[in-house]
């Protein structure tokens, strides 16, 4: 190449750079943005909204009530750079955890806040159409919390049934669940722990998953002087072996298993 077409080659490449960079957002999380930033991302591509939906409830004397959002909000600002062309929602969180009166489900513990699934619906429904209306066109619902991946799936299906024809889309990605909880589970049997300690909820598994996302989530000093027999109130399992590298590759999968569900939803929208 003679040093005149070289240098101008150069030249284009450095100006393309100072594009992508001045396209490039400040930030993946929609609220770190202005309007005028959010748009032009839109423009620029960054057509995927993701959605993430925590919740606040209990998590034994060892977890903060906030646990589901903080990993929410972590991992899909993870799975949105995995993406390359997605944005991240602020993260919904007050989710139906049980009854008020009489309470049951997680509203048996001080600090759990809940709300009717009716009005979860709806929440899920107008924020999609305010994506929508931005320009975004295809909006992800991931749920960290488990009893609301039903209703997640019938707000995606009822929008996608109202919107045929047009190319936007929702999507609720189970995936994102599934893995934090079956895959992520079986990986550590084969580890070798059990069912016993990796538990349903506050155990092994959702407390090393916490912990490699914010160590800040769990108290330190009640997970090593829980006792288990009995198990405190609000936990199944037994969460005092967790750890952030335990929970490290559970993180990766979820991260990896979702933008790998996402982009095929996208591509059969």
């Amino acid at each position: 190449m003679r040093r005149p077409t070289l240098f101008l080659f150069l030249v284009a490449l450095l100006a393309a750079s100072a594009t992508a960079l001045a396209q490039a957002p400040a930030s993946l999380f929609l609220e770190d943005l202005t309007s005028p930033e959010v748009a032009a991302a839109i423009r620029a591509g960054k057509t995927t909204i993701l959605v993430p939906i925590g919740g606040t409830e209990q998590n034994g004397p060892h977890m903060v009530l906030g646990k589901h959002n903080v990993r929410a909000k972590v991992l899909a600002g993870r799975i949105a750079q995995e993406l390359g062309n997605a944005l991240v929602a602020p993260v919904i969180a007050y989710v139906p955890e049980g009854g008020v009166n009489p309470p049951t489900g997680h509203m048996r513990y001080p600090g759990t806040i809940t709300v009717p699934s009716d009005a979860y619906r709806k929440v899920l429904d107008s924020a999609a159409r305010s994506f929508r209306l931005a320009g975004f066109r295809d909006i992800v619902f991931l749920g960290d919390h488990g009893e609301n991946q039903r209703d997640n799936e019938i707000v995606a299906r009822q929008l996608n049934h109202e919107w045929t024809g047009s190319p936007v889309r929702a999507h609720a990605i189970i995936e994102y669940y599934r893995v934090a909880t079956v895959d992520f589970d079986n990986s550590l049997k084969q580890r070798g722990y059990s069912d016993a300690e990796i538990g349903r909820h506050a155990g092994l598994a959702d407390t090393s998953l916490a912990l490699a996302v914010d160590p800040g989530l769990v108290r330190p000093g009640e997970l090593r002087s829980m006792q288990i027999a009995p198990a405190p109130p609000g936990v199944s399992g037994d969460p005092r072996r967790a750890s952030a590298e335990l929970g490290k590759p559970g993180v990766d999968m979820i991260v990896t298993q979702s933008a790998a569900a996402i982009r095929a939803a996208v591509a059969h929208r």
